[in-house]
């Protein structure tokens, strides 16, 4: 810890905010968020598909305006659009403590997500443009700090939901509104890249479009938001069959959050030092593929709860190899101009990558029961994971030079120094 520490102390004030800023909106969106189904459920008494009505469309307007977003902070700004969004979730949080009519609760949904779409590629490519050359370590950091917010959002979620549901939102939503009065205050205003720039946000669109090797990334790098969602969907299932109950869930959420929180940047450091940012994804997708391996063999309850476990702490580990190099190859790739452009184009193939991969993965998990073959959704994500990995390889193969202006390194090559929130 004290090295992530001195690694924060290291880096300036608009990096230091942009951290605080993140760990915030994630203790609030999380400490909200996985209790908001059973209070649709349970204290609203909605239908089961009315509460998935009104928690799908909160993931489908942040990914699908991503883009959007991500464009308007190169255009007009990255403070005004961070901001936007804290003010869109304050909103979106405080509706749903107040509102109990469907048509409310599905408006203030969708402020939630929108607010996340507008936050989000912003607050990346503030980032990636106050790190420089040393991106790598900043996004390494970032995700101490992200993974921070989702270890401590829950449990302090847990302990208002002893009072109400209703109150557990109004904090979060009075979080989301002292967070946006500070950094109106003390984040310094940055112009985005194209501020000022000819055209408008179709040009930028087609420019992104264009660029064929940024696509096949963004393509290649699809399984591997897959994989690191099971965390969310299949293990989950899998502990809840192993133990028959929530505490396995929790060790999971546990294990995942505080390995990031404690490991991420000595794992950085370690690997930077020793491998090129494209060997770096590669192997770390293959260990993300491998990390399935133990769900696929017949085990005994107890040794199903170690197996889920081990698995998350290989799917966290390869995440924590692959991550922050990602970040800084994207940031790359858009030559520091398109940055926001490019996160955001990235964050909405990656959600489209998502709701495919869930169905593919739910599916499996089925016909592995009905077939009485336990082992296929984990063969399946394995082989997924090593698919990526071999795609990644070959794109490193052959060199593609990011464009944009100012890039000299290619996907593979060694440079100098992931969001449901």
């Amino acid at each position: 810890m004290k090295g992530t520490l001195a690694q924060v102390r290291s880096f300036n004030r608009p990096v230091r905010l942009l951290l605080v800023n993140q760990l915030t909106i994630n203790v609030g969106f999380y400490m909200l968020m996985p209790y908001l189904a059973t209070y649709l459920t349970g204290d609203l008494g909605l239908a089961t598909w009315l509460a998935g009505l009104v928690l799908g469309v909160r993931n489908l307007s942040q990914q699908g305006m991503f883009l959007l977003g991500g464009s308007l902070a190169d255009r007009i700004g990255y403070k005004p659009m961070i901001l936007a969004g804290l003010l869109l979730r304050t909103v979106g949080f405080a509706l749903l403590g107040l509102v109990q009519a469907v048509p409310a609760l599905i408006a203030a949904s969708v402020l939630t997500g929108l607010a996340g779409a507008l936050f989000n590629p912003a607050a990346r490519a503030y980032l990636a443009q106050e790190a420089g050359e040393r991106k790598i370590e900043a996004f390494a950091v970032f995700n101490v700090f992200y993974q921070s917010g989702i270890l401590v959002g829950p449990l302090i979620g847990l302990l208002l939901q002893a009072a109400a549901f209703q109150i557990t939102c109004l904090v979060a939503a009075g979080l989301f509104a002292v967070l946006a009065l500070a950094q109106a205050r003390a984040l310094p205003a940055r112009p985005g890249g194209r501020a000022g720039a000819p055209g408008g946000i179709l040009r930028d669109w087609r420019q992104v479009l264009a660029d064929r090797p940024f696509l096949l990334f963004s393509v290649a790098m699809i399984g591997s938001y897959v994989l690191n969602f099971q965390v969310y969907l299949g293990l989950p299932i899998e502990v809840r069959r192993a133990s028959g109950g929530e505490l396995g869930v929790a060790l999971l959420f546990a294990l995942s959050g505080a390995m990031a929180a404690f490991g991420q940047v000595r794992v950085t450091a370690w690997v930077k030092e020793r491998w090129s940012p494209g060997q770096a994804m590669v192997r770390g997708l293959a260990l993300m593929g491998a990390a399935f391996l133990p769900l696929a063999v017949p085990l005994s309850p107890a040794g199903a709860l170690a197996a889920v476990l081990v698995t998350t702490a290989l799917l966290t580990l390869g995440t924590m190899i692959v991550y922050p190099f990602e970040m800084a190859t994207i940031a790359r790739f858009s030559g520091d101009e398109l940055v926001g452009t490019y996160y955001g184009f990235y964050n909405t193939v990656s959600g489209i990558g998502i709701a495919a991969g869930n169905l593919a993965t739910g599916a499996a998990l089925d016909a592995g029961r009905s077939l009485g073959l336990p082992g296929l959704p984990w063969w399946m994500l394995a082989g997924l994971g090593w698919a990526c990995a071999a795609a990644v390889l070959a794109l490193n193969r052959t060199r593609p030079a990011p464009t944009g202006r100012g890039s000299t390194t290619g996907c593979g090559s060694r440079g100098g120094g992931r969001a449901s929130g």
